[in-house]
């Protein structure tokens, strides 16, 4: 069996456990929240979640534990058989994460949880990422009905945690709609939440939302405070 190290607030340990759910595997969750001390480094040598603990041992960063999935149990599978599809999906989900998550990601202690405000240049930055971000993404995504075409892919993983926090910040920060363009993008997110494993993580992640937000929260005013 499977052991998912890491904390349902996050939306990468939500990536993996959703593959897991979708691919029937069993696994164990083991709480584990991203830090510094030995322990955590000894299984992730960054100290960020999710890690995956396998037979052989531990697996971090998501990109390589979802590829490791699919090549361990390809029975359900998340990438196309055709290998020039295949790269068009991961090419989708990379350009989802790096263009779209992680300049949303500057600005997410200022919008989710009510802390600092974002530096105006940093913010500035988010802003033209997102919008080449949503630009590429108008492009690539084929939305038929799935982001990368008929059927749920790595790339929808990456599109169901990621796009819907960083409208979240375009709507609050800059008063823009991100998917006003992008109707079968709405459609998708409607289709996914009918998922009942998608249902499942959403619950788990309602429910552990308010102690996360505590715990970054304290950490936020010990930082300020020091």
């Amino acid at each position: 069996m499977f052991r998912l190290h890491g904390f349902s607030a996050s939306n990468y340990y939500n990536m993996v456990k959703l593959a897991l759910l979708e691919k029937r595997l069993p696994f164990e969750e083991v709480p584990l929240h991203g830090c510094q001390n030995p322990q955590v480094l000894a299984i992730s040598p960054r100290g960020k979640v999710p890690v995956l603990e396998v037979a052989q041992g531990f697996i971090s960063e998501t990109d390589a534990i979802l590829d490791y999935l699919e090549e361990a149990c390809p029975e359900v599978a998340l990438l196309p058989a055709d290998p020039f599809q295949r790269a068009q999906v991961r090419a989708l989900a990379k350009e989802i994460e790096l263009y779209i998550e992680l300049p949303a990601r500057y600005c997410y202690v200022e919008v989710f949880f009510a802390g600092r405000a974002t530096p105006e240049a940093l913010k500035a930055k988010a802003r033209r990422d997102l919008d080449k971000g949503f630009a590429a993404l108008a492009q690539r995504g084929r939305f038929a009905p799935y982001v990368a075409g008929e059927c749920l892919t790595l790339a929808d993983l990456y599109f169901l945690y990621s796009v819907d926090l960083a409208c979240q910040v375009g709507q609050r920060l800059f008063g823009i709609d991100y998917l006003q363009p992008l109707p079968g993008a709405r459609a998708l997110f409607e289709r996914l939440g009918e998922n009942p494993n998608v249902h499942k993580v959403a619950a788990d992640r309602k429910a552990e939302t308010p102690a996360f937000l505590q715990r970054l929260r304290a950490a936020t005013q010990a930082e300020l405070a020091g």
